[in-house]
C-alpha cells in the first residue's frame, strides 16, 4: 500500500534504516554571475534531503528535511557550506503514540519570540492516511539548536492530513495544510488562536482538478507554502501529483490584495505548473521560501531528482535558486537550474 508520499511500507522501513520559463543562463544573469572561492554554490546542496526547509535569521541558515523518525537541524552562515555543517538531532519520535513514526516535512518558524517546529506524523500501529496529522513543538530558547523542545501535540485540524505551515497576514495568523478529502489530498486553511491551536472554520481552497495534478495515478495537491507579493497579493505554492512521478511539480494559487484568505472563492489557480522538470532536474516539488541575509533577494528551496524514474525516495535532494517578480507582482521561478552550475550565494552572505 502506498502512502500519499509514495513510499510503500517496506521502502519506508528500509529508508528509516539508512509557466514562466527562463533559461539557465538567464537565471545566472539574474543572480549576478560572480564567481570567487566561497561565493558560489551548486545544486544539489546535499546528496539527499526530501521535503527541505530553510529558515534564515540574522544571516544564519537553519536547514532541515524529512528523516522519518526524528528531526535534525543544520546550521551555517553560508549556504554553500551546508554539506560541511553537522546536523543536531533536536527531537526524536516516541516509540508509541499519535506521532510515533513517518515524521515528514518539518518546518521551523519564529513566532511570538519563540521557535516552533511543525511536522507531519503517523500514529503507532498504523500506516494508513487516516492516522496522519500535523504536530508542533515549541522552544523558548534563543537558539533553536537547543534540544529543550516542548511537545504541543496535534494541531486540531478538522481532517487527517500532512504538510502544515503557518503565515501571518493582515494582523492574523493562518494555518494551511493538505487534508485527505474525497480526492487523495486537497489544500485547506484556518485561522490560528495561537501557534498550536486553530479557531473558527476550516475551508478547502483547492483540489487536484487539473491533469498535471493527477500524474502517477493519484490526485494530489500538498505542501502549501505562503508567499506575500510585493503589491499586496497573496500566493500559495503547492506540490502537485504523486511524488513518485516525474510530473511532480509546483502549482500556484493567487488571492488579490485585500481578499479574505479564508474565502475559497478568493483563490484562483494558475493553469499550468510554475516549476517543473527541466534541464536534467526531475520531479521538482515540496518547496519553501527564504530571504537573503541582506533582505534584498527572494529564494526558493525545493527537492528534486537527478534523473528520470527515481521516484519518491531519500535521494530526492535539496535545490535552491533565486527568483524574481514580474511587473504585475507575480513570482517568476523560471526553470530548475541544472546540477553543477555555479551560482552566486545569497547577497549579504558573510
Amino acid at each position: 500500500m502506498h502512502t500519499a508520499r509514495g513510499f510503500d511500507l517496506m521502502t519506508r522501513c528500509n529508508w528509516y534504516k539508512n509557466s514562466w520559463l527562463v533559461s539557465i543562463s538567464a537565471v545566472a544573469i539574474l543572480a549576478g554571475q560572480t564567481a570567487s572561492a566561497g561565493s558560489t554554490y551548486t545544486n544539489p546542496l546535499l546528496p539527499g534531503g526530501p521535503d527541505p526547509w530553510i529558515t534564515q535569521v540574522d544571516g544564519v541558515y537553519y536547514y532541515m528535511h524529512t528523516l522519518g523518525n526524528r528531526i535534525a537541524l543544520w546550521r551555517t552562515d553560508n549556504i554553500a557550506n551546508l554539506a560541511k555543517a553537522t546536523p543536531v538531532v533536536v527531537w526524536t519520535a516516541p516509540k508509541e503514540g499519535p506521532n510515533a513514526h513517518s515524521i515528514w516535512a518539518p518546518e521551523l518558524h519564529r513566532l511570538d519570540g519563540k521557535w516552533f517546529l511543525y511536522y507531519s506524523a503517523t500514529a503507532s500501529g498504523f500506516t494508513d492516511d487516516k492516522h496522519r496529522a500535523v504536530f508542533v513543538l515549541e522552544n523558548d530558547s534563543a537558539d533553536p539548536m537547543n534540544t529543550d523542545w516542548v511537545d504541543r501535540g496535534r494541531i486540531n485540524t478538522a481532517r487527517p492530513g500532512i504538510d502544515g505551515s503557518v503565515f501571518t497576514h493582515g494582523g492574523k495568523r493562518y494555518f494551511v495544510y493538505s487534508p485527505y478529502t474525497e480526492t487523495d489530498t486537497s489544500l485547506a486553511i484556518a485561522e490560528m488562536k495561537n501557534p498550536w491551536t486553530l479557531t473558527g472554520p476550516e475551508n478547502v481552497i483547492a483540489r487536484p482538478d487539473q491533469p498535471w495534478e493527477q500524474q502517477g495515478g493519484r490526485k494530489i495537491v500538498e505542501g502549501p507554502e505562503f508567499l506575500p507579493g510585493p503589491k499586496g497579493d497573496l500566493f500559495l505554492t503547492y506540490s502537485a501529483s504523486a511524488c513518485w512521478s516525474d510530473g511532480y511539480s509546483l502549482g500556484l494559487l493567487h488571492a488579490a490584495p485585500g481578499a479574505d484568505p479564508l474565502d475559497p472563492a478568493a483563490w484562483t489557480k494558475s493553469p499550468q505548473p510554475v516549476l517543473k522538470s527541466a534541464n536534467g532536474v526531475y520531479a521538482t516539488g515540496h518547496n519553501g521560501f527564504f530571504m537573503s541575509p541582506d533582505g534584498k533577494e527572494h529564494w526558493i528551496i525545493y527537492h528534486a531528482n537527478s534523473g528520470p524514474g527515481m521516484k519518491c525516495t531519500a535521494k530526492r535532494a535539496p535545490h535552491i535558486q533565486r527568483f524574481e517578480w514580474t511587473e504585475k507582482g507575480w513570482p517568476n521561478f523560471g526553470e530548475p537550474v541544472a546540477e553543477g552550475v555555479p551560482l552566486p550565494v545569497p547577497s549579504g552572505t558573510r
